[in-house]
């Protein structure tokens, strides 16, 4: 593992507020301007997931619009709040349709992109990018769904490969209570299955609880050699305290939606030797295209942008619908069934670095995984 530094800034909640705004009753779309709609977590503990990917996509549209947008339309996100709770997404998304946004983007989370998946098929708005990869998004196929990051499956796999590699096969999973969870879960079962494992213990919390001691008790009591974590970053950071408290002694991993900034900041210096891992590229080693442009535009005008791996994910998540959208451009008016040829379009090739595919038959366009680890001074390595 390579050593990578970040300083720790932490990130007020407060800040969601200036990210959410309250949606006009004009029709969204015109001549000039091509509007999204992002439901997400900008409040409550699970903020900064919602937080941190808005500020990269929001980075990477301001300075696209200020190089002229696309086809001279500046592209505007719009959020509501919707605190990582399903109803909340759902009524979100209403709003949002009833304003004629011309597509949805950057959902948080698997129970709110799920609340919200039977409104927009009803209303046909594409929905892009949304910050999970859990299964149900992916199966059966839906033409107006994209997903640019791996899916839990994906991420699931690569850690139970290292940890059988490494002789651990006493593996828990600690796991949200929801359909989050559950599909987390099952990427952890079936990794282990292939092996011819299975969880020596599994546990619950409630989604937006930090409520973990029941789960400890249970999964310290069943002594594993590692627990999988799937949970956002307040339970998980208080599962790993409470648990080595209790005495455990082995090791953490996480699935990349925990958000890794947010988890090291909870953590501290209790966060030393967690893992997580990453669907997308670090943020942090100028390796790659992306990472570059990324670092660039923070430079260039994003000096409140925190460089994290959700920020980057937001960032990548704009810079290949910004792909998709010239390739709509490019075949005549900007319509949503021109984006959605657009990004079809896209076919398989790489984009600032970044391998992407997408066709009539497939929108999952990634299963980049790599895995990091947080060091208990706010840093991350790869």
């Amino acid at each position: 593992m390579n050593h990578i530094g970040l300083g720790r800034r932490q990130f007020s909640v407060a800040l969601g507020a200036a990210v959410v705004g309250a949606l006009p009753t004009a029709r969204a779309q015109s001549e000039s301007r091509i509007v999204l709609g992002q439901s997400a977590a900008f409040s409550g503990p699970a903020a900064q997931l919602g937080i941190q990917f808005h500020q990269g996509a929001k980075l990477f549209f301001d300075q696209l619009n200020a190089q002229g947008g696309i086809g001279r339309r500046m592209v505007e996100i719009r959020t509501l709040d919707d605190g990582y709770e399903p109803d909340r997404c759902a009524e979100n998304t209403r709003k949002f349709i009833d304003e004629d946004v011309f597509a949805l983007f950057g959902y948080i989370g698997t129970p709110t992109s799920l609340a919200a998946l039977p409104l927009l098929t009803q209303a046909k708005v594409p929905f892009f990018a949304p910050f999970t990869g859990a299964e149900a998004l992916r199966q059966p196929f839906n033409r107006l769904v994209f997903h640019v990051r791996a899916s839990y499956f994906d991420e699931t796999a690569l850690i139970v490969r290292q940890l059988t590699n490494l002789g651990v096969k006493k593996i828990a999973v600690f796991h949200q209570n929801d359909a989050y969870g559950k599909a987390g879960l099952d990427g952890v079962a079936r990794a282990l299955a292939e092996q011819k494992l299975s969880p020596v213990a599994t546990a619950t919390v409630e989604r937006n609880s930090v409520d973990v001691k029941a789960a400890v008790d249970k999964l310290v009591a069943a002594r594993p050699d590692a627990v999988v974590q799937i949970s956002a970053y307040a339970a998980a950071a208080a599962f790993v305290r409470a648990a080595r408290k209790a005495g455990f002694g082995g090791t953490f991993y996480n699935v990349s939606f925990v958000g890794t900034q947010a988890l090291a900041d909870e953590l501290g210096k209790d966060g030393a030797g967690v893992v997580v891992s990453q669907v997308v590229p670090s943020p942090y080693q100028p390796s790659r295209p992306i990472t570059r442009e990324f670092l660039e535009a923070i430079k260039k005008g994003g000096d409140k942008v925190q460089a994290n791996y959700s920020s980057m994910e937001g960032y990548l998540a704009a810079r290949v619908f910004a792909e998709g959208l010239r390739q709509a451009q490019a075949g005549g008016k900007v319509s949503r069934d021109g984006l959605i040829a657009g990004l079809e379009s896209i076919g398989t090739q790489v984009i600032s670095g970044f391998p992407v595919s997408f066709s009539a038959t497939s929108h999952a366009a990634s299963k980049f995984v790599e895995m990091s680890m947080l060091t208990g001074d706010g840093r991350v390595r790869t």
